[in-house]
């Protein structure tokens, strides 16, 4: 994605305007289907340049981390990793450093879930990872989307307190977070929850740049 971080600097304060007027889900999802409605040649081209694009802008693939430096990723993307495996159980610091420990934790992962326990996190090891989050939540895997929002965040690196509460300050992050990402990917959902797209958004770094 081509979001800077100046962009990306607008979601913290854009997140205090999402908590405030609380757009229902339904209203912001029927408004880019009210665009369509024109039945003119010129729109349904319009219409086919913006679902290429649309493609064109698709998430970036899962991150592969295994363990050592992962010098593509910053730290922040080995700590969700260890947020995420202390969430099933794992007893992990989550310092960003992919050690012995970690691969360790990853592989005892791997075998409960009947993946291929090599150690290395791909796709599927983040799939099966994946906590789905909503208001009301608690633990580390809120923790490491807390994480992930002060790591874009460019006031000193904190937007959010990392206590592992999913509340109305992180609704209301993770939803201007989810917006930005939709005027990039339409049809992106905006609803406040962190499921498998979200998530993917999070740990690929999106926004980040």
């Amino acid at each position: 994605m081509t979001t800077t971080k100046a962009t990306i600097g607008a979601v913290a304060a854009a997140a205090a305007i999402v908590a405030a007027t609380a757009i229902p889900t339904a209203a912001a999802a029927a408004a880019p289907a009210a665009t369509t409605t024109a039945a003119t040649a010129p729109a349904a081209a319009t219409a086919l340049a913006a679902t290429t694009t649309a493609t064109a802008r698709a998430l970036q693939p899962w991150p592969v981390l295994k363990q050592g430096a992962n010098s593509g990723w910053p730290k922040v993307t080995v700590r969700s990793l260890q947020y995420l495996l202390a969430a099933h159980g794992a007893k992990l610091t989550a310092d960003g450093v992919f050690g012995q420990r970690t691969r360790l934790a990853v592989i005892a992962f791997q075998r409960a879930r009947h993946l291929t326990a090599n150690g290395v996190v791909g796709a599927a090891t983040w799939r099966a990872l994946l906590v789905t989050l909503r208001r009301g939540s608690a633990g580390p895997a809120v923790r490491a989307v807390q994480d992930q929002a002060n790591f874009r965040n460019g006031r000193n690196g904190h937007s959010l307190t990392v206590d592992g509460r999913y509340g109305p300050a992180t609704v209301a992050w993770v939803r201007a977070f989810q917006h930005a990402i939709a005027q990039e990917i339409p049809g992106f959902p905006v609803d406040g929850i962190v499921g498998p797209r979200t998530w993917q958004a999070l740990v690929t770094e999106a926004l980040s740049g």
